[in-house]
């Protein structure tokens, strides 16, 4: 895959900081997803419109969804699982407006799993004190210090790397693809990879969020009980 250029770079502290295009491409993701949540919560009625029957729905799964994996006194955290489910499942859609997804750069993907890591970390330190979160990592005794402090760090790792391999793996075979059947005809490449984008894009992107959001769930649960 080819490095891609910085837009613009400038120095800030005596450090140099690169606007990418996956930077900007997050930006107008934000945005979007802002604009949405603007135009979808506004002029809530009792009788809901269509547009609020969507929102309900996907709220009312993502609660169905918590509370069926991890309890209901874990829906505090929907908020974040909800934001973050959103915002990757909108990256890895970026594919098909034939764009590059930022999810197929590894330090997005670094970048989410630190959230996430942070997220579950806090957690478990907001429900039950430092100090017994401390001590979590010595049970059931305190040889156990080594394992269960490079369980906590391999969260961040698992989640970056497998969100970022899957996208990239796709967006690379998306591109061969296109490849091959330009050799073809230029014509090729109009709707006989429709298939292809279904699977690689829809349905390996929606997988990834599934996963990814999943496994932030569970470790949010799995941290603060122990």
């Amino acid at each position: 895959m080819e490095a891609l250029e910085p837009i613009v770079s400038f120095t800030l502290g005596g450090f140099k900081i690169d606007i990418t295009p996956e930077v900007v491409m997050q930006l107008v993701i934000i945005a979007i997803i802002a604009l949405l949540c603007w135009l979808t919560t506004r002029n809530l009625s009792i009788k809901p419109s269509k547009k609020q029957t969507v929102v309900e729905t996907i709220y009312t799964s993502l609660v169905e969804m918590i509370k069926t994996n991890v309890g209901e006194k874990y829906l505090d955290i929907l908020p974040f699982i909800g934001s973050l489910a959103v915002y990757i499942f909108m990256m890895n859609m970026v594919g098909l407006l034939g764009l590059k997804p930022p999810t197929e750069n590894l330090s997005v993907t670094v970048a989410l799993g630190l959230t996430s890591f942070f997220v579950v970390q806090y957690y478990a330190i907001k429900n039950h004190g430092v100090g017994s979160y401390l001590k979590g990592y010595t049970e059931p005794v305190a040889l156990m210090l080594p394992i269960n402090l490079l369980e906590r760090i391999m969260l961040p790792v698992s989640l970056s790397l497998r969100l970022f391999g899957n996208i990239l793996a796709a967006t690379f075979l998306m591109e061969l693809v296109y490849e091959s059947l330009g050799k073809i005809a230029w014509i090729a490449q109009i709707g006989l990879p429709i298939p292809l984008h279904g699977y690689f894009d829809i349905f390996d992107g929606v997988i990834q969020v599934v996963i990814f959001v999943m496994l932030t769930m569970i470790n949010i649960k799995i941290v603060s009980e122990h």
